[in-house]
Protein backbone atom coordinates (compact mmCIF):
# COMPACT_ATOMS: atom_id res chain seq x y z
CA UNK A 1 0.00 0.00 0.00
CA UNK A 2 2.91 2.55 0.80
CA UNK A 3 4.38 1.72 -2.71
CA UNK A 4 1.37 2.29 -3.96
CA UNK A 5 0.71 5.61 -2.32
CA UNK A 6 4.52 6.92 -3.09
CA UNK A 7 4.91 5.84 -7.10
CA UNK A 8 1.37 7.91 -7.48
CA UNK A 9 2.98 10.77 -5.33
CA UNK A 10 6.53 10.53 -8.12
CA UNK A 11 4.51 10.03 -10.69
CA UNK A 12 3.97 13.99 -10.83
CA UNK A 13 7.44 14.46 -11.38
CA UNK A 14 9.23 17.07 -8.74
CA UNK A 15 6.34 18.21 -7.00
CA UNK A 16 5.41 15.27 -6.48
CA UNK A 17 8.33 14.29 -4.84
CA UNK A 18 8.12 17.20 -2.83
CA UNK A 19 4.73 16.70 -1.63
CA UNK A 20 5.53 13.05 -1.18
CA UNK A 21 8.62 14.17 1.42
CA UNK A 22 6.12 16.66 3.09
CA UNK A 23 3.35 13.75 4.10
CA UNK A 24 6.46 11.49 5.49
CA UNK A 25 7.46 14.47 8.11
CA UNK A 26 3.95 15.14 8.66
CA UNK A 27 3.38 11.64 9.49
CA UNK A 28 6.31 11.15 11.54
CA UNK A 29 5.74 14.68 13.32
CA UNK A 30 2.02 14.79 14.37
CA UNK A 31 1.87 11.20 16.02
CA UNK A 32 5.22 11.93 17.77
CA UNK A 33 3.52 15.39 19.01
CA UNK A 34 0.38 13.26 19.99
CA UNK A 35 2.55 11.22 21.85
CA UNK A 36 4.38 14.01 23.50
CA UNK A 37 1.34 15.58 24.74
CA UNK A 38 -0.44 12.24 26.18
CA UNK A 39 2.87 11.07 27.72
CA UNK A 40 3.11 14.91 29.91
CA UNK A 41 -0.38 13.51 30.84
CA UNK A 42 0.54 9.97 31.88
CA UNK A 43 3.72 11.39 33.94
CA UNK A 44 1.70 14.11 35.96
CA UNK A 45 -0.81 11.24 36.81
CA UNK A 46 1.43 8.56 37.22
CA UNK A 47 3.48 10.21 39.71
CA UNK A 48 -0.19 11.69 40.95
CA UNK A 49 -0.58 8.16 41.57
CA UNK A 50 2.84 7.24 43.30
CA UNK A 51 2.81 9.95 45.78
CA UNK A 52 -1.06 9.19 46.74
CA UNK A 53 -2.48 12.24 44.68
CA UNK A 54 -4.89 12.35 41.57
CA UNK A 55 -2.82 14.84 39.17
CA UNK A 56 -4.84 16.53 36.57
CA UNK A 57 -8.43 15.35 36.63
CA UNK A 58 -10.76 18.69 35.53
CA UNK A 59 -9.74 20.14 32.21
CA UNK A 60 -11.83 17.38 29.46
CA UNK A 61 -12.37 14.92 32.33
CA UNK A 62 -13.10 11.22 31.47
CA UNK A 63 -13.12 8.20 33.68
CA UNK A 64 -10.92 10.78 36.12
CA UNK A 65 -8.59 11.46 33.83
CA UNK A 66 -8.44 15.13 32.38
CA UNK A 67 -7.59 14.35 28.66
CA UNK A 68 -6.84 17.93 27.47
CA UNK A 69 -4.65 18.81 29.96
CA UNK A 70 -2.04 19.10 27.76
CA UNK A 71 -3.44 20.69 24.77
CA UNK A 72 -4.47 23.22 27.66
CA UNK A 73 -0.69 23.70 28.58
CA UNK A 74 0.19 23.69 24.79
CA UNK A 75 -1.90 26.78 24.38
CA UNK A 76 -0.85 28.72 27.64
CA UNK A 77 3.26 27.96 26.12
CA UNK A 78 1.75 29.56 22.89
CA UNK A 79 0.19 32.37 23.64
CA UNK A 80 2.88 33.60 26.32
CA UNK A 81 5.22 36.42 25.13
CA UNK A 82 8.71 35.16 24.14
CA UNK A 83 11.25 37.35 25.96
CA UNK A 84 14.45 37.44 24.76
CA UNK A 85 16.71 39.26 27.28
CA UNK A 86 18.64 42.29 26.26
CA UNK A 87 22.35 41.23 26.51
CA UNK A 88 21.57 37.61 24.25
CA UNK A 89 22.28 37.01 20.66
CA UNK A 90 18.91 37.38 19.62
CA UNK A 91 19.56 35.29 16.29
CA UNK A 92 21.20 32.31 18.44
CA UNK A 93 18.83 32.29 21.02
CA UNK A 94 16.06 31.95 18.54
CA UNK A 95 17.71 29.42 16.54
CA UNK A 96 18.50 26.67 19.93
CA UNK A 97 15.47 25.38 19.99
CA UNK A 98 15.04 24.39 16.34
CA UNK A 99 18.65 22.89 16.77
CA UNK A 100 17.52 20.93 19.85
CA UNK A 101 13.74 19.80 18.58
CA UNK A 102 15.27 18.72 14.74
CA UNK A 103 17.38 15.99 15.45
CA UNK A 104 14.80 14.58 18.20
CA UNK A 105 12.18 14.68 15.05
CA UNK A 106 14.76 13.13 12.15
CA UNK A 107 16.00 10.50 13.83
CA UNK A 108 12.78 9.18 13.65
CA UNK A 109 13.40 8.30 9.77
CA UNK A 110 14.70 4.92 10.09
CA UNK A 111 12.98 3.46 13.08
CA UNK A 112 11.02 0.44 11.77
CA UNK A 113 7.79 -0.05 13.68
CA UNK A 114 6.97 -3.67 11.85
CA UNK A 115 8.91 -5.45 8.43
CA UNK A 116 8.74 -3.31 5.53
CA UNK A 117 7.26 -0.33 7.85
CA UNK A 118 9.81 2.25 7.63
CA UNK A 119 10.20 5.70 6.49
CA UNK A 120 13.97 4.73 5.42
CA UNK A 121 15.16 1.58 5.70
CA UNK A 122 18.55 2.86 5.20
CA UNK A 123 21.59 0.31 5.88
CA UNK A 124 23.37 2.40 7.86
CA UNK A 125 20.43 3.51 9.88
CA UNK A 126 21.96 2.55 13.54
CA UNK A 127 25.09 5.27 12.40
CA UNK A 128 22.66 7.52 11.23
CA UNK A 129 20.62 7.36 14.91
CA UNK A 130 23.99 8.07 16.29
CA UNK A 131 24.87 10.98 14.77
CA UNK A 132 21.22 12.63 14.83
CA UNK A 133 21.05 11.56 18.44
CA UNK A 134 24.77 13.37 19.34
CA UNK A 135 23.45 16.86 17.00
CA UNK A 136 20.62 17.65 20.13
CA UNK A 137 23.52 18.89 22.55
CA UNK A 138 24.31 21.66 19.99
CA UNK A 139 20.74 23.29 20.58
CA UNK A 140 21.52 22.96 24.10
CA UNK A 141 24.84 24.27 24.23
CA UNK A 142 23.71 27.64 22.48
CA UNK A 143 21.01 28.44 24.24
CA UNK A 144 22.88 28.10 27.78
CA UNK A 145 25.37 30.80 25.89
CA UNK A 146 23.44 32.79 23.86
CA UNK A 147 21.10 33.51 26.69
CA UNK A 148 24.20 35.47 28.57
CA UNK A 149 22.92 34.33 31.88
CA UNK A 150 25.31 32.55 34.05
CA UNK A 151 22.75 30.22 35.18
CA UNK A 152 21.63 29.32 31.93
CA UNK A 153 25.61 28.88 30.58
CA UNK A 154 26.30 26.39 33.83
CA UNK A 155 23.53 24.11 33.00
CA UNK A 156 24.40 23.60 29.26
CA UNK A 157 28.12 23.05 30.70
CA UNK A 158 26.75 20.30 32.78
CA UNK A 159 24.63 19.30 29.93
CA UNK A 160 26.97 18.58 27.35
CA UNK A 161 29.82 16.98 29.85
CA UNK A 162 27.01 14.95 30.87
CA UNK A 163 26.01 14.26 27.38
CA UNK A 164 29.07 13.52 26.03
CA UNK A 165 30.23 11.33 28.81
CA UNK A 166 27.05 8.67 28.46
CA UNK A 167 27.30 9.23 24.10
CA UNK A 168 30.48 6.72 24.81
CA UNK A 169 28.88 4.12 26.69
CA UNK A 170 25.90 4.63 24.38
CA UNK A 171 27.84 4.28 21.22
CA UNK A 172 29.30 0.94 22.93
CA UNK A 173 26.82 -0.43 23.76
CA UNK A 174 25.39 -0.40 20.30
CA UNK A 175 28.78 -1.51 19.10
CA UNK A 176 27.46 -4.79 20.71
CA UNK A 177 24.53 -4.51 19.11
CA UNK A 178 26.12 -5.06 15.58
CA UNK A 179 28.42 -7.56 16.38
CA UNK A 180 25.38 -9.54 17.32
CA UNK A 181 23.45 -9.06 14.08
CA UNK A 182 26.18 -8.11 11.68
CA UNK A 183 24.17 -5.21 10.38
CA UNK A 184 23.82 -1.75 10.99
CA UNK A 185 19.94 -1.62 9.23
CA UNK A 186 17.51 -1.90 12.08
CA UNK A 187 15.09 -3.90 10.34
CA UNK A 188 18.09 -6.95 9.92
CA UNK A 189 18.56 -6.59 13.59
CA UNK A 190 14.87 -7.09 14.65
CA UNK A 191 15.15 -10.14 12.33
CA UNK A 192 18.38 -11.52 13.58
CA UNK A 193 16.41 -11.92 17.20
CA UNK A 194 13.77 -13.46 15.45
CA UNK A 195 13.92 -17.73 16.59
CA UNK A 196 11.64 -20.30 17.93
CA UNK A 197 12.36 -19.74 21.62
CA UNK A 198 10.54 -16.30 21.90
CA UNK A 199 12.41 -13.63 23.94
CA UNK A 200 15.39 -16.06 24.50
CA UNK A 201 16.07 -15.29 21.14
CA UNK A 202 16.29 -11.68 21.91
CA UNK A 203 19.69 -9.58 22.75
CA UNK A 204 18.88 -8.98 26.03
CA UNK A 205 19.97 -11.91 27.26
CA UNK A 206 23.80 -12.49 25.93
CA UNK A 207 24.07 -8.57 25.91
CA UNK A 208 22.29 -8.01 29.16
CA UNK A 209 25.14 -5.65 30.25
CA UNK A 210 24.74 -3.60 27.33
CA UNK A 211 21.20 -3.60 27.53
CA UNK A 212 21.28 -2.17 31.16
CA UNK A 213 23.86 0.29 30.22
CA UNK A 214 22.24 1.68 26.83
CA UNK A 215 19.28 1.99 28.98
CA UNK A 216 20.57 4.17 31.67
CA UNK A 217 22.54 5.79 29.48
CA UNK A 218 19.67 6.64 27.87
CA UNK A 219 18.47 8.09 30.95
CA UNK A 220 21.02 10.40 31.37
CA UNK A 221 21.27 11.75 27.50
CA UNK A 222 17.55 12.88 27.79
CA UNK A 223 18.74 14.87 31.54
CA UNK A 224 15.84 12.91 33.00
CA UNK A 225 15.84 11.55 36.97
CA UNK A 226 18.08 10.61 38.97
CA UNK A 227 20.42 12.40 36.17
CA UNK A 228 18.90 15.89 36.15
CA UNK A 229 21.57 18.24 37.28
CA UNK A 230 21.51 20.18 34.40
CA UNK A 231 17.91 20.74 35.30
CA UNK A 232 18.45 20.75 39.17
CA UNK A 233 15.72 23.34 39.95
CA UNK A 234 16.92 23.45 43.68
CA UNK A 235 20.91 24.49 42.87
CA UNK A 236 20.32 26.24 39.24
CA UNK A 237 17.37 27.50 38.79
CA UNK A 238 15.91 25.50 35.76
CA UNK A 239 19.13 24.74 33.71
CA UNK A 240 20.06 25.67 30.29
CA UNK A 241 16.70 27.10 29.73
CA UNK A 242 16.25 29.21 32.42
CA UNK A 243 15.68 32.03 29.90
CA UNK A 244 13.48 30.84 28.21
CA UNK A 245 9.52 31.32 27.96
CA UNK A 246 6.36 30.64 25.84
CA UNK A 247 6.66 28.47 22.43
CA UNK A 248 10.90 28.67 22.65
CA UNK A 249 10.57 26.56 25.55
CA UNK A 250 7.69 24.18 24.54
CA UNK A 251 9.56 23.32 21.88
CA UNK A 252 12.92 22.24 24.11
CA UNK A 253 10.06 20.44 26.19
CA UNK A 254 8.82 18.71 23.11
CA UNK A 255 12.83 17.77 22.09
CA UNK A 256 13.07 16.13 25.38
CA UNK A 257 9.78 14.15 25.38
CA UNK A 258 10.45 13.27 22.04
CA UNK A 259 13.84 11.85 22.96
CA UNK A 260 12.50 10.02 25.87
CA UNK A 261 9.82 7.99 23.50
CA UNK A 262 12.45 7.39 21.08
CA UNK A 263 15.27 5.76 23.46
CA UNK A 264 11.98 3.65 24.76
CA UNK A 265 11.57 2.80 20.54
CA UNK A 266 15.12 1.68 20.06
CA UNK A 267 15.90 -0.14 23.35
CA UNK A 268 12.92 -2.05 21.96
CA UNK A 269 14.30 -2.75 19.13
CA UNK A 270 17.75 -3.28 19.79
CA UNK A 271 17.55 -5.54 22.95
CA UNK A 272 13.76 -6.96 23.14
CA UNK A 273 13.04 -8.17 19.84
CA UNK A 274 11.08 -4.69 18.49
CA UNK A 275 7.44 -5.80 17.01
CA UNK A 276 8.63 -9.41 17.52
CA UNK A 277 6.13 -11.51 19.75
CA UNK A 278 7.51 -13.05 23.17
CA UNK A 279 6.01 -16.14 22.48
CA UNK A 280 7.06 -16.69 18.88
CA UNK A 281 7.36 -20.32 17.77
CA UNK A 282 5.09 -21.14 21.51
CA UNK A 283 1.87 -19.92 21.52
CA UNK A 284 1.01 -17.57 18.75
CA UNK A 285 -1.86 -19.39 17.78
CA UNK A 286 -3.84 -17.52 21.00
CA UNK A 287 -1.56 -14.61 21.55
CA UNK A 288 -1.24 -13.53 17.87
CA UNK A 289 -1.45 -10.08 18.25
CA UNK A 290 -0.74 -7.75 15.64
CA UNK A 291 3.23 -7.60 15.89
CA UNK A 292 3.17 -3.28 15.57
CA UNK A 293 1.09 -4.13 18.91
CA UNK A 294 4.06 -5.93 20.29
CA UNK A 295 6.41 -2.89 19.61
CA UNK A 296 4.44 -0.41 21.06
CA UNK A 297 4.20 -2.33 24.32
CA UNK A 298 7.81 -2.76 24.81
CA UNK A 299 8.44 1.02 24.33
CA UNK A 300 5.62 2.21 27.00
CA UNK A 301 6.73 -0.46 29.77
CA UNK A 302 10.74 1.50 29.20
CA UNK A 303 8.30 4.80 28.58
CA UNK A 304 7.39 3.81 31.84
CA UNK A 305 10.30 3.26 33.20
CA UNK A 306 11.44 7.07 32.75
CA UNK A 307 8.57 7.81 35.18
CA UNK A 308 8.89 5.58 37.77
CA UNK A 309 12.68 6.71 38.16
CA UNK A 310 11.43 9.84 38.24
CA UNK A 311 9.27 9.56 41.34
CA UNK A 312 11.85 6.96 43.29
CA UNK A 313 15.52 7.84 43.17
CA UNK A 314 17.03 10.97 44.30
CA UNK A 315 19.07 12.97 42.42
CA UNK A 316 22.72 12.05 42.03
CA UNK A 317 25.65 14.69 42.85
CA UNK A 318 27.74 15.36 39.61
CA UNK A 319 30.86 13.91 40.60
CA UNK A 320 28.95 10.60 41.05
CA UNK A 321 27.28 11.13 37.38
CA UNK A 322 30.91 11.30 35.89
CA UNK A 323 32.33 8.71 38.02
CA UNK A 324 29.49 6.14 36.49
CA UNK A 325 29.84 7.11 33.27
CA UNK A 326 33.53 7.31 32.59
CA UNK A 327 34.59 4.83 35.23
CA UNK A 328 31.76 2.35 35.27
CA UNK A 329 29.77 1.96 32.22
CA UNK A 330 32.52 2.48 29.33
CA UNK A 331 35.05 -0.04 30.96
CA UNK A 332 31.74 -2.58 30.97
CA UNK A 333 31.30 -2.13 28.11
CA UNK A 334 34.36 -2.30 26.08
CA UNK A 335 34.71 -5.78 27.90
CA UNK A 336 31.45 -7.15 27.10
CA UNK A 337 31.84 -6.22 23.34
CA UNK A 338 35.16 -8.00 23.52
CA UNK A 339 32.92 -11.24 24.83
CA UNK A 340 30.57 -10.83 22.51
CA UNK A 341 32.99 -10.93 19.56
CA UNK A 342 34.27 -13.57 20.72
CA UNK A 343 31.20 -15.64 21.76
CA UNK A 344 30.28 -14.99 18.08
CA UNK A 345 33.87 -16.21 16.56
CA UNK A 346 33.23 -19.25 18.77
CA UNK A 347 29.66 -19.75 17.51
CA UNK A 348 27.88 -19.61 20.50
CA UNK A 349 25.51 -17.67 18.92
CA UNK A 350 24.57 -17.33 15.30
CA UNK A 351 25.90 -13.84 14.68
CA UNK A 352 23.72 -11.68 12.39
CA UNK A 353 20.89 -14.46 12.78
Amino acid sequence: MIDFIRELFLGFGTLGLVAWTLVKIFVVVIPITLAVAFYTLAERKVIGWMHVRHGPVYIGQVFGIGLIQPFADVLKMLFKELIVPSNAHRFLYRLAPILAIAPALAAWAVVPFEDGLVLSNANAGLLYLLAMTSMGIYGIVIAGWASNSKYAFLGALRSTAQVVSYEIAMGFALVGVLVAAGSLNLTDIVRAQAGNAGFFEWFWLPLLPLFVIYFISGVAETNRAPFDVAEGESEIVAGFHVEYSGSAFAVFFLAEYANMILVSMLASLLFLGGWLSPFQGWTDSWLGAPSIAWLFLKAIFFAFCFLWFRATFPRYRYDQIMRLGWKVFIPITIVWILVVAWAGYANWFVVGG
